[in-house]
């Protein structure tokens, strides 16, 4: 019994690392291009060789993914602290899946994309079914640590 309750203390540490882990790179991949884009809003669009020729342009990334960015990201530190872990994974696994989505609808309505879409879309996938491994998990052990023992 008391290995039994070893077992299931360690795999739901690991788990938890691994959640810390994924919300990790994903606010800081956020944070990032935020910064980057409050910063020099063309260093961001210099990614995917769009040139930014006029303020309003210029003022429209650094507002989209540089200000909105950063306000989700302050959003998710307030829902860290008041409505918990799970609440941020779900977040992130939604935020890269709809990326992911997005990237296949260009692909499906407008064609083929660039290494930097391909990439991307590998990458968001990845992320959002990561995000969804570990929300299962973490439904798992939340399931299991209700039971009696």
């Amino acid at each position: 019994m008391l290995a039994e309750l070893h077992q299931k203390e360690k795999s739901m540490s690991t788990s938890k690392f691994v959640t810390h882990f994924y919300l990790g790179i994903s606010f800081l991949g956020l944070l990032m291009v935020s910064l980057m884009s409050i910063h020099n809003p063309q260093a961001t669009m210099d990614l995917v060789q769009v040139k930014l020729d006029n303020n309003d342009a210029i003022s429209s990334i650094r507002g989209i993914y540089g200000g909105v960015g950063l306000s989700i990201l302050v959003s998710l530190v307030y829902g860290y602290f008041k409505l918990g872990l799970r609440v941020l994974l779900a977040f992130f696994t939604m935020f890269w899946g709809f990326y992911a989505l997005s990237r296949l609808l260009t692909l499906t309505i407008n064609g083929p994309l660039a290494s930097f879409g391909q990439q991307w879309l590998i990458t968001e996938s990845f992320l959002c079914i990561v995000g969804m491994a570990l929300l299962w998990v973490s439904t798992k052990n939340e399931t299991r640590s209700k039971k009696p023992v």
